[in-house]
């Protein structure tokens, strides 16, 4: 299993992505997370598409509502791409669009095949435990939008046993909500790891390693 989290874009050390995705250079973005905000959307995109293509990724977006309940589909999509990168935004818009199109389940079977590199910054790291309570005093978890299930998901991916706290002691709009974050994980017992901006975690197999 691949994973490049980082708290806010690409962080400082976009080689590492490169370096972790090896020779393949497809790439599926993703930016459910901002489906309720189809301006900052929009931006975000355009950045999002020169970042990967400026460090010599083939990047085209990927919209999981294009996929709700076609989760066949999105496999044979997804396995013909390298690497899978996640937009920030309200963590559990993303985590609805995950379930509705049937990605938690074939991203869960690709990483473990390792076919495929996981990375992304803010609500992709978020989603990544197995349980999405704490995540709420950052992100509201009632923001929904036409075409998604009102229900509010709390199973994270449980891909990692740990919660990310992003936006850690960063200049950041959302960084006071995190600190309220970590309060929560502290008096629940739950481990989690704090990530300022620019700071990025790398998994790969059983190593992993936090670069600052």
């Amino acid at each position: 299993m691949r994973l490049y989290l980082s708290s806010f874009k690409i962080g400082n050390h976009p080689e590492k992505l490169v370096e972790l995705t090896g020779l393949g250079k497809n790439v599926a973005v993703i930016l459910n997370a901002l489906d309720h905000k189809p301006e900052t959307r929009d931006k975000f995109l355009l950045s999002e598409i020169k970042m990967l293509s400026d460090l010599g990724f083939k990047p085209e977006e990927l919209d999981l509502q294009n996929y709700f309940g076609k989760a066949d589909k999105l496999e044979k999509y997804l396995r013909r791409k390298d690497l899978v990168w996640i937009n920030g935004g309200n963590t559990f818009l993303l985590r609805r669009a995950m379930k509705q199109s049937g990605f938690d389940r074939v991203i869960t079977r690709l990483l473990r095949e390792d076919a495929i590199v996981y990375a992304g910054f803010s609500a992709a790291c978020a989603v990544l435990h197995k349980d999405l309570h704490g995540v709420d005093f950052s992100d509201d978890p009632k923001i929904t939008t036409e075409g998604y299930d009102k229900k509010t998901e709390w199973s994270g991916l449980g891909l990692i046993d740990f919660s990310i706290a992003v936006h850690y002691n960063s200049d950041h709009p959302e960084s006071e909500e995190t600190d309220r974050e970590i309060d929560y994980y502290k008096r629940n017992n739950i481990p989690f790891q704090p990530l300022r901006d620019g700071e990025v975690i790398i998994i790969n197999g059983d190593k992993t390693e936090i670069i600052k």
